[in-house]
């Protein structure tokens, strides 16, 4: 079974599930697939759920498409005509931080590594179901407008590191550090509990927006990702094996 031929199965199924009830506030999508048939599918199916999609089929066109303006989300196939979807990838993060999920062939796990250790917020195995690929993105939407606590504290400072929470920006001794979302949102939550240990289970749900697999080394890629951003070394941010993930503090006393 291909995988037009199985996205097209899904699609004829989803087509019975009525829109929900309530306005939503459209969302625009910019998708960068050359399966033409299967861009025309998604466009109708998140279209009933206020996602208004605009679809390229070539890298270089996508890319070119990617700096025009700022988007909601960018779906990105990994094998393009054009520009491959890493390379498309590459030259976005030097100039968005905004979320961006890899489309990949079944099975290629070097492909998701490989794009999450690239800046990739999210990756989605083809073939996928559509109503997944609508879960994905509503978590996504979920974290980056997640509401900032009234209780809590302006800004987070953990020894050289300041997060503030309103501006959505990180300090390291002065000097801005880009992050993505999935990295802003894992650095604030290992900054809320300082050398303590978080479990993988509740930072996943919090910070992908999905439950965690064990199967799954989204949270790995981007935590490797965060450590290189703020110096590169594994003391800094520190793996608990079976556990979670530990910001460790550098000056006795330090708190958020």
């Amino acid at each position: 079974m291909t995988i037009l031929y199985t996205a097209y199965v899904n699609f004829r199924r989803l087509r019975r599930y009525p829109r929900p009830e309530g306005p939503e506030t459209m969302e625009e999508i910019l998708l960068i697939d050359d399966d033409v048939e299967l861009c025309e599918m998604l466009t109708e199916y998140l279209g009933r759920y206020d996602l208004r999609v605009c679809a390229v089929h070539r890298g270089d066109a996508g890319l070119q498409a990617a700096r025009s303006r700022s988007w909601e989300m960018i779906l990105l196939d990994v094998m393009l005509p054009g520009m491959d979807g890493f390379e498309v990838l590459k030259q976005i993060r030097t100039f968005s931080k905004g979320n961006v999920m890899l489309l990949t062939a079944r099975g290629e796990d070097v492909d998701r590594i490989v794009g999450l250790e690239m800046g990739a917020d999210d990756y989605l195995a083809k073939p996928f179901n559509a109503r997944e690929l609508l879960a994905r993105i509503r978590a996504v939407r979920r974290r980056s407008e997640a509401p900032v606590a009234a209780s809590g504290p302006s800004q987070l400072v953990v020894d050289d590191i300041t997060l503030d929470p309103a501006a959505r920006s990180v300090h390291q001794d002065g000097v801005a550090v880009e992050l993505t979302d999935v990295e802003f949102a894992l650095l604030e939550a290992l900054m809320r509990s300082p050398g303590k240990v978080v479990e993988r289970e509740p930072l996943a749900e919090q910070v992908l927006g999905r439950k965690f697999s064990p199967f799954d080394r989204s949270l790995d890629m981007h935590v490797s990702r965060l450590r290189k951003k703020l110096g590169g070394s594994d003391e800094r941010i520190k793996t608990v094996r079976g556990t979670g993930y530990q910001l460790v503090l550098r000056r006795p006393g330090s708190k958020p």
